[in-house]
């Protein structure tokens, strides 16, 4: 069977002259660059959702050790997690491409009989094996959630968080055995492996060199129709693969990307009447029930933010006009400094209708409740009566609909 010409266990089966050492190697450094900073990013995306504040925060309960980087995720600069995410959803659709090419290159050494030849084969095997299927989860679901297609089973966050770790071990040790044979081949053209030539290659219509610029290519073009989401602006309209890659929604003050309407979260115009809403404030001075009128009353204040979610998109920035958090604070309590906060959202449908703040988010002179955009009253679509505003806060976690404001250590 395994010289059978018609099974792919057999060498004869793989007849592309493309595949080779030299090939697989320049695809393989660029996944490892590009990989590696996919981790970076995402465990940077991790950070700013989870700032260690269970079980409010905590998308991913019971992840022991590997939660040990968590920290206090900083409030500027402004744009800092439209970047990370950006990054982040960007370079893994641009990988796509090379990500493919790469898993077709090798793809003979997934049916080489014997299976192990020794011990140490036998890890690597089992470490491709677990490299393959993790960075196909990976993908498949990341490139899901861009599209907001929740299909998988569960949640995203914590699939996607473990998934990333079983992933990256295989990839550890996948790079530790062929990295250092990858940079080899590249540098010094060395002669193809048995296993990745074919003995009886059909006749080539592209080079190598061609492969790989088709290749370069297919990323370029995914680049240019994905990177707009994440800038906003003009270029918004150049982000044809995303779901918020069209025109800005409506027209006027409130005419800018929405993720999650009114409509959807359950909210109704009863709900947000200024004779029946009220804000509820709580913290050691008790509690404060202040209607939108009261509010307005307050000492206001502006902030020029964009929002940034995990699906890759952001707003160009927006000017925010409202309450600063740490004056809520005050008034709940908090003369000096002001603690972490839980927000509580009106929505009856859909994810984090919580979310906690830590208290340098709280502190900031540029957090505010927000009860006017771009200098008109929020639309219901986002978040009228009242949303919170945070610098470089993941978008979820700038509630729309606000109700309570609960003040104190989390």
């Amino acid at each position: 069977m395994r010289d059978d010409p018609r099974l792919p266990t057999s060498p004869r089966f793989w007849r592309s002259p493309l595949r080779g050492t030299w090939f697989t190697a320049v695809l393989g450094l660029v996944l490892l660059g590009g990989i590696s900073v996919l981790f970076v990013t995402g465990l940077v995306s991790y950070a700013a959702y989870n700032p260690d504040l269970s079980p409010v925060n905590d998308t991913t309960p019971d992840k022991g050790v590997l939660g040990f980087y968590l920290f206090d995720w900083p409030a500027g600069p402004s744009w800092l997690y439209r970047l990370s995410q950006g990054v982040h959803v960007t370079l893994g659709v641009v990988l796509v491409p090379v990500l493919l090419a790469k898993l077709w290159s090798v793809v003979p050494r997934l049916f080489t009989l014997p299976p192990a030849r020794s011990v140490a084969h036998a890890l690597e095997r089992v470490s491709l094996l677990l490299l393959v299927g993790g960075v196909l989860f990976q993908f498949v679901t990341g490139l899901l959630n861009v599209q907001l297609e929740y299909v998988f089973p569960g949640s995203f966050y914590p699939l996607h968080f473990y998934g990333a770790w079983v992933f990256i071990a295989a990839f550890v040790v996948h790079a530790a055995l062929r990295a250092p044979m990858a940079v080899r081949a590249v540098r010094e053209r060395r002669r193809d492996e048995a296993e990745l030539t074919a003995p009886r290659p059909a006749p080539p219509t592209v080079s190598r060199r061609g492969a790989l610029w088709l290749v370069g290519g297919g990323s370029l073009l995914l680049f240019v129709t994905t990177v707009g989401q994440s800038l906003g602006g003009p270029l918004r309209r150049t982000a044809l693969l995303a779901p918020h890659g069209g025109a800005d929604p409506g027209g006027g003050p409130n005419g800018f990307q929405i993720n999650k309407t009114a409509r959807y979260a359950g909210i109704t115009e009863a709900d947000t009447h200024p004779d029946a809403w009220r804000l509820v404030v709580t913290g050691p001075a008790g509690t404060v029930r202040l209607s939108r009128a009261e509010l307005l009353r307050m000492p206001q204040h502006s902030s020029s933010l964009p929002i940034a979610c995990v699906e890759g998109w952001s707003t160009a920035d927006q000017w925010w006009r409202g309450v600063r958090l740490r004056d809520l604070a005050a008034l709940a309590g908090y003369a000096g400094d002001p603690p972490d906060v839980l927000v509580e959202s009106l929505q009856r449908h859909g994810a984090f209708r919580r979310a906690a703040l830590r208290a340098n988010q709280v502190s900031d002179p540029r957090s505010l409740l927000a009860l006017y955009v771009n200098g008109e009253e929020l639309s219901p679509d986002h978040g009228y009566p009242a949303r919170i505003i945070v610098p470089a806060a993941p978008g979820v976690h700038n509630t729309k609909w606000v109700g309570r404001l609960t003040f104190g250590d989390l």
